[in-house]
């Protein structure tokens, strides 16, 4: 399928009213690429995986939006210059020069890949499925992984610190409990560690395929792993198949939040003496993960930092 891409030229500080208008003239889903850093409110909401460099902020965005070619497309447009027209009249919006470039479906879905190169977590070598591995690296650990539309490259922070705690704690005994699987990277680890078996859950459908292609492409498509799909918070189906008492180690890359929901669920999972591995969590909200975890009767091993994230690891006694 063709689409049309839709570039409009403005300014960072009018991104806002801007897209306001572009909803109202009916178009969904604004892509912003800007140079405005993120704020500590858009840190604790999200994760940025892939972050492109885009230098100093220069205070200029550039808002996309993408409309299918066989689209009526001019009349839409014309709701929305009309629409800015107007807004100009009451603030400063900059150029709203708007360009227009063809690009087919699987661009669309595929033009983040540009950002996402090999790199290092220690002496593990992470790199995209679509690339070779070099001579000199054929020796060494390595993942290969395509997280498609889940998440989980392993560049943030939070799952360079889960890497890690894993790399610590897996033997060849571990049965392994991977809350909100994402791209199973971190599954592929504990396997690549020694894991004997693993299951993962997670919300959102798009990890079924991105982690049977993972699995394959890192020679691990006959390991003991399972994936569900639902909230292991407040589905008592979904416990029940995850099971009770079993776990050697539950790890867990989620928001702090969700944490603070998640570990007087994910107590009942562990075995006694089990391994609780967290991160996710920016470092303003460690106090209340680290709270939750004593809550349940845990008991706090180490805090790990990178950056401004924080990893917390408790064991069940």
């Amino acid at each position: 399928m063709q689409y049309n891409k839709y570039t409009l030229k403005t300014l960072a500080e009018a991104e806002d009213i801007v897209i306001s208008t572009l909803t109202d003239a009916g178009i969904e889903g604004v892509e912003i690429v800007d140079k405005v850093p993120l704020t500590e409110a858009d840190k604790e909401l999200m994760f940025v995986d892939i972050l492109p460099e885009y230098g100093d902020n220069d205070g200029v965005a550039y808002l996309s939006f993408y409309l299918e070619a066989e689209t009526d497309d001019g009349k839409i447009l014309q709701i929305a210059q009309d629409g800015l027209k107007e807004l100009r009249e009451f603030i400063d919006i900059g150029e709203c020069t708007i360009t227009k470039t063809q690009m087919k479906e699987e661009d669309y879905i595929n033009n983040w890949k540009q950002y996402f190169k090999q790199f290092y977590v220690d002496d593990i070598l992470i790199i995209p499925s679509w690339e070779e591995v070099k001579v000199e690296d054929s020796g060494k650990m390595i993942i290969h992984i395509d997280p498609g539309t889940a998440f989980g490259t392993g560049m943030h922070e939070t799952t360079q610190l889960c890497i890690r705690q894993l790399r610590k704690y897996v033997t060849e005994k571990t049965v392994l409990l991977d809350v909100g699987t994402g791209s199973g990277i971190l599954s592929l680890l504990a396997f690549k560690f020694g894991a004997k078996s693993a299951i993962g859950t997670d919300l959102d459908i798009c990890t079924v395929d991105a982690v049977k292609d993972n699995m394959e492409v890192n020679d691990l498509k006959d390991a003991d792993f399972e994936l569900l799909i639902g909230n292991i918070i407040d589905d008592k189906e979904i416990q029940d198949r995850v099971g009770y008492d079993k776990y050697d180690i539950v790890v867990a890359n989620i928001l702090a939040e969700i944490l603070v929901s998640l570990t007087p669920v994910i107590v009942n999972q562990l075995k006694a003496g089990g391994i609780y591995i967290t991160s996710g969590i920016i470092d303003e909200k460690e106090e209340k993960v680290v709270s939750a975890v004593k809550a349940v009767g845990m008991e706090i091993l180490e805090v790990t930092y990178q950056g401004e994230w924080v990893s917390v690891t408790a064991q069940k006694k």
